[in-house]
């Protein structure tokens, strides 16, 4: 565990950046519709072609396994339309896994389903969180430290928990624009150090931290912003984001990344992008020889 948090170095200019493997759980979205409205891009009225968001997920799922990613499923649930959604059912670092605990009703049952999972798959430290959090939605790690989002969905009284529980500081963020309720429709980890977000979803106070811990930190326009750009993987060389933001995917290009565009047009019926269907699975570290 780092005791003190530490501001991002300015970025190395380079052409080749490096991928780092990761490990992510994602949910098919069998089930998936839109039957309610928890957040401003839902609308149940609106019709929802299922079987091309199983096309768009699939086509997510065999992107992160061909560029040498490790995932795992989790089994959907008929009446858990928006389990698709994995990010937010845990945040797990070091192997410690902090299972939501969600605001609304109807996505609740997620909690129960994500916790067998994770005590399934023999986890020895999983706790249920006690107050309102949404898991990777609202938590970002990055710098040794985790970006938690606040404001919509998960809770600032939350933060000293996640704290405890997985043994990193914790940077509060508060979210103001209901377009953006979790954290990582907002910002996006580019690598270890480094970050992008749209300044117009956070608090003036929110602004002046990321701007002191990560001034070297992407900015983006929020017309990428409302495109789900900013709802991304990245492994440190390649950045997995919707086709629709353009000039986001140019930027990234510039800075040495390598973007992939990915259709999620339907899945972002429900208000969500790639980052937003996996969970990555950070382990223990190795044990020094």
């Amino acid at each position: 565990m780092r005791n003190a948090m530490r501001t991002a170095p300015a970025p190395v200019n380079r052409t080749e950046r490096a991928a780092v493997p990761c490990h992510f759980l994602m949910c098919p979205p069998t089930h998936f519709r839109v039957e309610y409205a928890i957040n401003p891009w839902m609308e149940p009225d609106r019709p929802v072609d299922r079987q091309l968001a199983v096309e768009q997920w699939s086509a997510l799922r065999e992107t992160l396994l061909r560029i040498g990613h490790r995932v795992e499923l989790i089994e959907p649930l008929p009446s858990l339309p928006d389990m698709v959604f994995a990010a937010n059912g845990a945040t797990v670092v070091d192997g410690r896994a902090l299972i939501a605990t969600f605001r609304h009703p109807q996505r609740a049952p997620e909690s129960d389903a994500y916790e067998k999972w994770f005590r399934g798959r023999g986890y020895q430290r999983v706790r249920r969180a006690e107050h309102i959090n949404e898991g990777e939605g609202d938590h970002l790690l990055v710098a040794g430290m985790v970006l938690a989002g606040n404001g919509f969905r998960t809770t600032a009284a939350s933060h000293g928990e996640t704290r405890d529980h997985l043994r990193r500081p914790v940077v509060g963020l508060t979210l103001l624009d209901p377009r953006f309720y979790h954290l990582d429709t907002a910002l996006a980890v580019l690598d270890d150090e480094q970050i992008m977000y749209w300044p117009g979803a956070f608090s003036p106070a929110s602004r002046r931290r990321l701007a002191e811990l990560f001034p070297a930190a992407l900015r983006v326009e929020e017309q990428d912003a409302v495109r789900f750009g900013l709802n991304a993987i990245s492994d440190g060389r390649h950045v997995l984001l919707p086709a629709a933001a353009r000039s986001l995917a140019g930027r990234l290009a510039e800075r040495g990344y390598q973007p992939v565009a990915l259709d999620v047009s339907e899945l972002a019926k429900a208000g969500g992008g790639p980052k937003c269907c996996v969970l990555q699975l950070r382990p223990p570290p190795r044990a020094r020889p």
